[in-house]
Formats: structure tokens, C-alpha cells, sequence
């Protein structure tokens, strides 16, 4: 195991592993234990009681965050001619078509956080899929990444949208924001988040849905939440 510092050893001290939190007394825990010389990201980690590997138990959508992410986020739209200078107006960070499909192929590049591509270029974002697929960025219809709306999509992914979808272990990992933003605006957040994790829920899911969630700052303690006091 990696060696911990002095840091780390006096935030966990205010953190009773075995305890389930309510909300806030935990985003409290949370902040008051992010000690690292920069503003550390503050995330929510959502495990559930269902089975991904089946498509009709998948969950997966995105969410503006009601106070953002605290992060700059930089965007890759695929799309041509109207939509193109569309997406320019819109604030677009980079904007193209098989010119950046080559780009990412042969020069391995990825300076983006989030890839939009109107539904006609879906067949040149397609190609990408072993390569954008394992890192998150393969647009998604679900997720409001493919879409004819491209002012929309990026007024939102620049006021703060975060995509959720389960990973292999069946949990989410989603930031809410950072430190700096306090306890009241990261509850906000928190709560929008679950919310909609909660509405998410599939239908053929049985059973205990929340079955763990915890928050966790950047370099910090994890601290287990109370599931039965969400929902």
C-alpha cells in the first residue's frame, strides 16, 4: 500500500470508517478534511444493486449540476458545414470533422474533455469507438452528446453537465464540485445528483438500488453516507 501523509493520517482521524453519515454532516467531514495545497475535487462514488452486464439494468444519463463543477471544460464537436460554424458561435473549444478523427488516430491526441457530434458524423465518430470508448468520451444520444442542438449541448457541458453511468464494479464515480465551494453549494449539487440516480432506477432492478454511497475529496478520506437517508 502507498504510504499516506501527515496530511491524509489527521483527516482520517475525524472519520469513523464504520459510521453511516447523514448528507451533510459527511460533505462536512469532507471539506473540513481536504488538506492538499490545491482546490481538491470533491466526488461522489454510487454503488448499486444491479447488474450491468444486462442491458434493461444499464444506468446511464447527465445532469447539469445546479453550482457547476468548478471546472473548465474543454470541448470537441464533430460536425460540418452550418452546424460547424454553429458550434464555433457556441463556444466550441474545437470543432472539425475527419480532419480530427485523423488527429486523434495518429497523434494519439486527446486536449478535450467532451466530445459532442451531430448525428450525421456519427459514422466518422463510430471509427473512434476502441479509442474514444475506454476513456468516457464516445458521444452518447442518452447523455445529450449527439444532437442537432448544439448551442444547448454546449451551454450546458460549459455551465457544468456531468455524465453518470456505471462502471464494471456496477458503481458511479462523479465529481460535484470542488472544496472552495463549501458545504451548502456542494450539498446542492449532491443532492440534484442522487436525485436523478434515483429516477434513473431500471425497472427490472431488484432489491437494494443505494447499496453504498460515499464522498471523497481529491487526496481524502472516503466517507460512507447513509443510503436509506437519500431517495
Amino acid at each position: 500500500m502507498p504510504k499516506r501523509g501527515k496530511g491524509y493520517k489527521e483527516a482520517a482521524k475525524l472519520v469513523d470508517r464504520l459510521n453511516l453519515y447523514e448528507p451533510t454532516e459527511a460533505l462536512g467531514l469532507v471539506v473540513k478534511g481536504a488538506r492538499a495545497k490545491f482546490d481538491e475535487t470533491v466526488e461522489v462514488h454510487v454503488k448499486l444493486g444491479v447488474d450491468g452486464r444486462h442491458a434493461d439494468q444499464q444506468v446511464r444519463g447527465a445532469i447539469v449540476l445546479p453550482n457547476g463543477t468548478g471546472k473548465s471544460v474543454r470541448v470537441l464537436v464533430f460536425a460540418k458545414g452550418p452546424k460547424e460554424a454553429e458550434a464555433k458561435e457556441a463556444g466550441a473549444d474545437y470543432v472539425g470533422a475527419e480532419d480530427m478523427a485523423q488527429r486523434i488516430q495518429s497523434e494519439n491526441w486527446f486536449d478535450f474533455d467532451v466530445v459532442v457530434a451531430t448525428p450525421d458524423m456519427m459514422g466518422v465518430v463510430g471509427k473512434l469507438g476502441k479509442t474514444l470508448g475506454p476513456k468516457g468520451l464516445m458521444p452518447n444520444p442518452k447523455s445529450g452528446t449527439v444532437t442537432n442542438d448544439l448551442a444547448k449541448a454546449l451551454e450546458e457541458i460549459k455551465a457544468g453537465k456531468v455524465e453518470y453511468r456505471l462502471d464494471k464494479n456496477n458503481i458511479i464515480h462523479t465529481p460535484i464540485g470542488k472544496v472552495s465551494f463549501g458545504e451548502e453549494k456542494l450539498m446542492a449539487n449532491f443532492s440534484a445528483l442522487l436525485e436523478a440516480i434515483v429516477k434513473a432506477k431500471p425497472s427490472a432492478a431488484k432489491g437494494q438500488y443505494l447499496r453504498s454511497v460515499t464522498l471523497a475529496s481529491t487526496m481524502g478520506v472516503g466517507v460512507k453516507v447513509n443510503p436509506a437517508r437519500i431517495g
